[in-house]
């Protein structure tokens, strides 16, 4: 009980912080950028709090991380964030059906927060200004055939390869417009 207290804490105290923060602020700061990825603490908390317990009741499919450096690069910064988009919306859609009842409860918590860090990425990548022309960020298509898993730690992990790759890489891209704003 003392466990669950303490991240629902740590999920308030998270969700203070990141509604004061704008996508620009996102953009040029790689400090914030490194705060909100929250993927170590939660593999931390499940080391510790959980057990190690890294199996879930239903698999989750894992976003598209692999990144082609020279294709990545000839994208437009619209497409490269509907990319994304379209990872992380996979990805929520399948926390959230994996946060079953069935599942122990100090996992449950971890992918409220897990659902929770993936739709304020998907708020920021949704209301930053890309200066080229705006389209709807829901019409994009993944760029793999996604797999699933039933592992906590495996989703995880793909999370944190398309946090810290192919979102990383946008962001660096679009540092030029700070010195601007």
């Amino acid at each position: 009980m003392a466990l669950s207290r303490f991240l629902l804490l740590c999920l308030l105290a998270y969700e203070a912080w990141d509604a004061e923060t704008k996508p620009i602020d996102f953009v040029c700061s790689r400090s914030a950028r490194r705060a909100m990825n929250i993927v170590s603490e939660i593999q931390t908390a499940m080391q510790n709090d959980c057990n190690s317990s890294t199996s879930l009741s239903m698999p989750v499919h894992l976003p598209c991380t692999l990144l082609h450096i020279a294709s990545w690069e000839r994208k437009s910064h619209q497409e490269k964030r509907q990319e994304i988009s379209a990872s992380l919306r996979l990805l929520m859609e399948g926390v959230k059906a994996a946060r079953h009842p069935s599942q122990a409860e100090c996992s449950l918590v971890l992918l409220q927060r897990l659902e929770h860090n993936i739709n304020s990425y998907l708020l920021i990548l949704t209301h930053l200004q890309l200066g080229d022309q705006q389209r709807s960020v829901d019409g994009a298509e993944l760029s793999c055939v996604p797999e699933s898993s039933l592992s906590l730690s495996t989703v995880l992990l793909n999370y944190n390869r398309l946090i810290t790759g192919k979102l990383e890489r946008l962001m660096i891209s679009l540092e030029s417009r700070c010195t601007s704003q």
